[in-house]
């Protein structure tokens, strides 16, 4: 039988099949409810004492919201679903008990174990490693006071400045609802509707389309706690906190075009490289680095604190690298442990503490809730993967999943069956939340101190080197060029870019079709804030250090013929410095040098392309160059390292490669010595002096962006 949708004019006077309807078949004017069909005003604030004040339990609305966005996916997570995870350690430089009284913090002596995710945020689980998306920073101290949990991302601000409107987000940047694409991927219209129509989000979009959001691996991306904390020491005095976690190898990034090929060739290629640096032995490292800012100076650089939206410029207050967390082994099975891990922004320690920060108070609601569908039950802190090192005592009874197994007749408090057990603590032992003077009318409102939607965003933009900037303009480009309604290609350009910076918005008007924007009115000069910078070098990756190729992959393209003796030598000694090199031939069979010696290949043409490595390099020998230079996957392998603005090396009549590829707008290869224009290695014969170190050099770079085509006129 065919069902019946019932006009919008004449509603049902019964509950049948009939009222059942899709998102698109909602009659125009519908009121927002909630699931009671209480009617609702506002949906963008949550309910706060006071418009800096904490969000409030009562707000039933927004828990509601809340509620039914974590319990979307089953069981996969809602977002973050994709993941790689490893074991490691972390141990503190000093006692920073002048902060804090966490002993993880306090006592250098102690090795606190822990347990990092790394993740992908849109993507379903089955996603690519490489897209342009936020990547998940999640840190799990094992400490001797109870878990601690520092759940951050790679980008130190986010999206939205109220948790109640989270749920709107995601929703906008998942796949769209009617055809559930594009899978892992921000371009489409509805994600950029939402930007069009939500200004917070500016700041957090150029970030997105920044180099940040296609990290080269997860060894080398920073991590930021991206909320403001408090730490408190033992005698009550408190400081405001931002977390970040800088790693030792820098900060470097894949180009998009990469990202995208690696997306078909290594779709696990995050995964891969975590998983074989720690099989290798180098550790992936990075140090804790701390801003701390007084109590009372929370308004004091022209933003609030309290916004995450916002970034603290390190010129206004450095990092203090304070730690080092090293993660030295991989998981044992990816399920019990990557995959069943719960990370919860409630997770604090003595010493730690929230503040009022609007989307912090969210998700301190959110985690734990979402862990009760995703794992099944209350009883997910009893798996292994999750389970504390500290002592665990408590009243907590029953549910699904529940693992051990308490004996004692006493199952609440106080009791005497139990002897009095478990006893309370010590307040100046325990945790106890910081003491702070709340009042305010219980309204839905925005603090007037988080107003400014765009200011940050042109810092962070004018803070890029001019590559970078590049990049992010293409990314914008790209992206809204996938937006298939011109109205909102029209509103991002009109309604956000053009207040970020405006030759920006003319570029990526041009380029999506719309109307060019008009140059804003200037604003009267009102007097500035006297704590502002304008522009913040410590944002960019270019700073990133140059002085290292360790665990760079090299790729060496060889076949028969090739100067063996050379390359021994080349791989020796860029070895010895912490890079690794990886044959790669016409197929897996050895191939034989000019010295009659036989290599065997890790990699053939068709299996590896220059996408997957740091680096190309091509010894001599007449013989193999000619048989290269036969293969179109191994020309393409030197064209596209050029074109990536990656190192290479090419000796003797390896140079010739560069005019096969069809990438030589270098100068002639040298007659005679060396040549190292543009991060392109070239010498007139085999084991030219300099040669190697020549070629490291250039590897350390990471990139050499004069290569670079400019942008149009």
């Amino acid at each position: 039988m065919r069902l019946r949708r019932s006009s919008p004019k004449t509603p049902p006077t019964s509950l049948k099949s009939e009222q059942l309807e899709t998102f698109r078949d909602r009659p125009e004017g519908t009121v927002l409810t909630t699931d009671q069909g209480i009617p609702i005003s506002e949906t963008d604030n949550s309910l706060k004492a006071g418009v800096r004040g904490p969000t409030l339990l009562e707000d039933f609305h927004f828990r509601e919201k809340m509620m039914r966005f974590d319990h979307e996916r089953i069981p996969e997570r809602v977002v973050h679903a994709r993941g790689a995870g490893a074991h490691g350690y972390f141990q503190v430089y000093k006692s920073l008990e002048k902060y804090t009284q966490a002993r993880f913090l306090t006592d250098p002596s102690l090795r606190t174990p822990v347990f990092v995710r790394f993740s992908t945020v849109g993507g379903s689980r089955g996603s690519a490693d490489t897209v342009r998306d936020v990547r998940g920073f999640a840190t799990k101290f094992y400490t001797p006071e109870g878990n601690f949990d520092l759940v951050g991302n790679n980008i130190p601000v986010f999206f939205i400045q109220d948790g109640i409107k989270f749920p709107d987000f995601v929703h906008a940047v998942k796949p769209e609802p009617h055809n559930e694409i594009p899978q892992a991927s921000s371009a489409h219209d509805s994600l950029w509707d939402f930007v069009s129509l939500v200004p917070e989000t500016a700041h957090m979009v150029m970030w997105l389309m920044s180099d940040r959001a296609i990290p080269r691996s997860y060894r080398m991306m920073e991590g930021f706690g991206v909320h403001t904390f408090r730490l408190v020491n033992a005698e009550g005095k408190a400081h405001l906190v931002k977390f970040h976690w800088k790693p030792l190898l820098g900060t470097h990034s894949l180009v998009w075009d990469e990202s995208q090929k690696l997306s078909g060739k290594d779709p696990d290629f995050h995964r891969r490289d975590l998983w074989e640096a720690i099989e290798n032995g180098d550790f992936p490292e990075y140090e804790l680095g701390l801003q701390l800012i007084p109590e009372e100076d929370v308004l004091k650089y022209g933003f609030d604190l309290l916004d995450a939206t916002k970034v603290l410029p390190e010129e206004l207050v450095p990092v203090e690298r304070v730690g080092k967390l090293t993660l030295d082994r991989n998981p044992d099975n990816f399920f019990a442990e990557t995959e069943q891990v719960a990370f919860c922004v409630a997770n604090v320690v003595p010493g730690i503490d929230f503040t009022n920060d609007p989307l912090l108070q969210a998700r301190l609601f959110s985690y734990l809730d979402t862990q009760l569908t995703r794992l099944g039950g209350p009883n997910f802190a009893e798996l292994p993967i999750n389970r504390p090192v500290a002592p665990v005592h408590n009243h907590q009874q029953d549910g699904f999943g529940r693992q051990t197994i308490p004996t004692s007749r006493a199952n609440y408090h106080p009791n005497t069956l139990g002897g009095g057990c478990p006893f309370l603590a010590n307040p100046r032992q325990a945790f106890v939340h910081r003491q702070e003077r709340v009042e305010g009318h219980k309204i839905r409102q925005r603090s007037k101190s988080f107003s400014d939607h765009f200011s940050q965003a042109t810092l962070f933009y004018k803070s890029l080197s001019k590559p970078e900037q590049e990049h992010l303009v293409n990314a914008l480009e790209f992206e809204i060029g996938k937006v298939e309604r011109p109205e909102i290609r029209e509103r991002v350009v009109n309604e956000v870019l053009v207040n970020v910076d405006f030759e920006v918005a003319t570029r990526v008007a041009r380029a999506v079709g719309v109307a060019p924007p008009k140059p804003l009115k200037k604003a009267k000069a009102g007097k500035p804030a006297k704590f502002t910078v304008e522009t913040s070098p410590a944002l960019s990756q270019e700073r990133s250090p140059r002085d290292s190729i360790k665990t760079r992959k090299i790729a060496a393209l060889v076949a028969d013929g090739f100067a063996g003796k050379e390359l021994a030598h080349v791989r020796k000694t860029l070895e010895a410095m912490g890079a690794t090199v990886e044959l790669v031939g016409p197929t897996l069979s050895p191939v034989t040098s000019l010295e009659g010696q036989q290599e065997k290949p890790l990699k053939t043409y068709v299996t590896a392309s220059s996408v997957m490595y740091d680096a190309v390099y091509v010894p001599g020998g007449e013989k193999s160059v000619a048989a290269l230079r036969k293969v179109p996957l191994a020309v393409d392998f030197v064209r596209e390292a050029f074109v990536h603005c990656k190192a290479l090396a090419l000796s003797g009549e390896a140079a010739a490669l560069l005019d096969a590829a069809g990438v030589s707008q270098l100068a002639p290869p040298p007659a005679k010595g060396l040549d190292g224009a543009l991060g392109v290695i070239r010498s007139a014969k085999s084991e030219t002096k300099g040669f190697t170190q020549l070629f490291a050099d250039a590897i350390a770079a990471h990139r050499h962006w004069a290569r670079e085509a400019p942008p149009p006129a």
